[in-house]
């Protein structure tokens, strides 16, 4: 008797089963290879296996209200990515390539946030911290669902794009992303978002020691920190850890 199969997880790493058999060959993925133009290289990848990490773009780091704002950060730089994001990402999605939005949203009780971590952003105990409401709305600095940890109005969530909360500056430490990307079958990862020289750095650095491969978007990406800090970011970019280009380069792979 032919039993119908039905397909368990996700593909490109999922089974069929039904009562007597397990498949478990998961189907080839058809490659789709294009070439960027990189700082460094001519690159050969293969658009079936690449998805694209936009990192932190919430209202507590980009927003003029938001918490950078309060400490007495000027956020405008950071909200630089914003422009070529809404150009770049519409492009990615009609390709088929997962648009990942990674942003800092801690848990109510903070019981996964160590002493370290709260003093990089509370170092004196007083003031605005983790957790803390912002004077001017209320809302809880970094908390997941809150006003302070949401992308920013200007760029539109879809429902197909995937959203991971992290609580640290690498958006792989003790997250779900890693397990996301390999049941996706994704190896090469796009880069955005700020800071360049913190969150986005260290995540890239830990997809690097992961084995993936790894490209920052110049243009999609920023920091508040100083300049010398956004030229030593692009130089290990560069020298250690993957490869630098721009959302035209992309945009015109895509063509």
């Amino acid at each position: 008797m032919n039993l119908p199969f039905r397909t368990l997880g996700v593909a490109p790493n999922a089974w069929t089963v039904n009562h007597a058999i397990a498949d478990i060959t998961r189907p080839p993925v058809t490659p789709q290879r294009v070439i960027l133009t990189t700082e460094t290289k001519e690159l050969h990848l293969d658009l079936a296996k690449t998805a694209i990490l936009v990192i932190d773009m919430q209202n507590d780091f980009c927003h003029p209200d938001g918490w950078l704002s309060h400490i007495g950060v000027d956020v405008n730089q950071a909200r630089q990515p914003i422009e070529p994001l809404k150009n770049l990402l519409p492009e990615l999605r009609a390709a088929r390539i997962p648009v990942i939005w990674v942003n800092w949203g801690n848990r109510p009780d903070l019981l996964n946030i160590s002493a370290a971590s709260l003093h990089v952003y509370k170092p004196t105990g007083e003031g605005v911290g983790l957790g803390d409401r912002l004077p001017a709305n209320g809302a809880k600095v970094l908390m997941a669902g809150s006003w302070a940890a949401a992308v920013v109005d200007e760029l539109e969530q879809l429902p197909e794009d995937i959203t991971v909360d992290k609580y640290r500056m690498s958006a792989f430490w003790d997250t779900p992303l890693d397990s996301i990307l390999r049941n996706l079958g994704k190896t090469t990862l796009f880069f955005a978002g700020v800071n360049a020289d913190q969150c986005v750095m260290t995540t890239l650095c830990d997809a690097n020691f992961l084995g993936y491969d790894c490209v920052l978007v110049k243009d999609c990406t920023a920091t508040t920190s100083p300049e010398y800090c956004w030229l030593a970011t692009l130089y290990n970019v560069k020298q250690c850890f993957g490869f630098v280009t721009d959302s035209q380069a992309i945009l015109k792979m895509l063509k």
